[in-house]
């Protein structure tokens, strides 16, 4: 039993391939409409699955190509994030047999498949109790690792990649001295299409290695928002996937994580920290003109229309690039502008992790360099 799917995005559609396929299915599968009614053409499929929102040729294109030119039967799942009335109800009238709106997990998916085609005689998966999902966006994420290898959390980035179908980590070696990029790269193995390796010979920091880790996932299509976090998960995967569901139901560009002490979270910092951390905060909401609590939490996401503006050249300071960027930014929309699509969210949880690359006398030459900053970028 053959399947064609086709999703503009690589991150729906090989998580959906290699379930059904384990099922015991013969799947193809292409990432836009045009090559897909050509394959559609030459496999011969009992079930096509495509999304909606592709660029050029959408998914009601396909439908039209099966039903109307084609005068086919072959039965048609639509799986998209629209949700939009008319489309849906467009594509019934055209003939398609199912709608399925992202974010759906694959066991639904899988259900849907063999309540519409049936099961195949070859059938390999006896039981699945993996709850992957299938997103309604996909993101890339960004993690700047110098000297690593005995910090990076291996276990918790795969567990996350594992489960959430919807991301692509890069992970950016800036010229560690140890065996991090061995490590990374071990990390990577059989993961190839979710995770990257980035490596950079020499040491250029933090703000450069995100900066070039950036400029690379904005390269991939099926990607809609790329951010960073820190290798050391000071804040977790679970708040990230809170800062990428804000800026994807929200008319923001970028949404900043914030470590604000409140009620029901669990941020913690060292007492010389706090002190440093609310000078140089006060003194960049000078400089900004904006009522940030915090900019330099390690952990931000970024539609990917923004990336050029905030990551296309080289940062001044080592530390303080978060501040740059939305300099940047100010610079690029205004400052009433700016305020519009620039989001600060609380995180539930932050902790200062021990190994830290920003020592105590890096903190107070922080100061300087917003003196820097200012004049510089005046």
């Amino acid at each position: 039993m053959k399947v064609l799917a086709i999703d503009d995005q690589q991150l729906v559609l090989l998580p959906l391939q290699k379930r059904l396929e384990a099922l015991g299915y013969e799947v193809k599968t292409e990432f836009n409409a045009e090559t897909g009614i050509e394959t559609y053409k030459s496999f011969q499929p009992d079930l096509v699955i495509v999304d909606i929102n592709m660029p050029e040729v959408s998914g009601i294109d396909v439908v039209k190509f099966i039903r109307i030119e084609e005068k086919s039967t072959t039965p048609i799942m639509v799986l998209s994030g629209n949700t939009d009335d008319a489309i849906i109800t467009e594509g019934f009238e055209l003939g398609i047999n199912d709608y399925m709106k992202k974010p759906l997990s694959l066991n639904e998916i899988s259900a849907r498949v063999k309540r519409l085609v049936g099961t195949p005689e070859t059938n390999n998966l006896v039981e699945n109790n993996d709850n992957i999902i299938i997103e309604q966006r996909c993101v890339g994420v960004v993690i700047p690792c110098y000297d690593e290898e005995e910090r990076l959390l291996s276990t918790e980035f795969l567990d996350f990649v594992d489960k959430h179908s919807g991301y692509h980590l890069c992970f950016v070696n800036d010229g560690s001295k140890d065996k991090t990029l061995e490590v990374l790269n071990n990390l990577r193995k059989g993961r190839e299409s979710f995770i990257t390796v980035y490596d950079c010979e020499k040491n250029g920091g933090k703000a450069e290695a995100v900066r070039l880790g950036m400029l690379h996932m904005a390269k991939k299509v099926d990607l809609d928002y790329i951010g960073f976090l820190d290798a050391d998960l000071s804040t977790d995967l679970a708040d990230f996937d809170d800062l990428v569901s804000t800026i994807e139901n929200s008319e923001y560009k970028i949404v900043s994580g914030s470590r604000i002490a409140r009620m029901g979270a669990n941020i913690t910092k060292e007492s010389a920290r706090k002190i440093i951390s609310l000078t140089v905060n006060f003194i960049i909401r000078k400089i900004l003109k904006m009522e940030f609590k915090d900019t330099q939490c390690g952990a931000k996401i970024f539609h990917k229309d923004i990336i050029n503006t905030a990551f296309d050249s080289k940062f001044l300071t080592k530390w303080l690039f978060d501040v740059e960027i939305f300099i940047r930014v100010r610079k690029q929309y205004g400052l009433q502008k700016a305020k519009q699509i620039l989001c600060e969210k609380p995180l539930k949880r932050w902790i200062h992790a021990d190994g830290s690359k920003l020592s105590m006398k890096d903190s107070v030459k922080i100061i300087g360099q917003l003196g820097q900053i200012a004049w510089v970028l005046r």
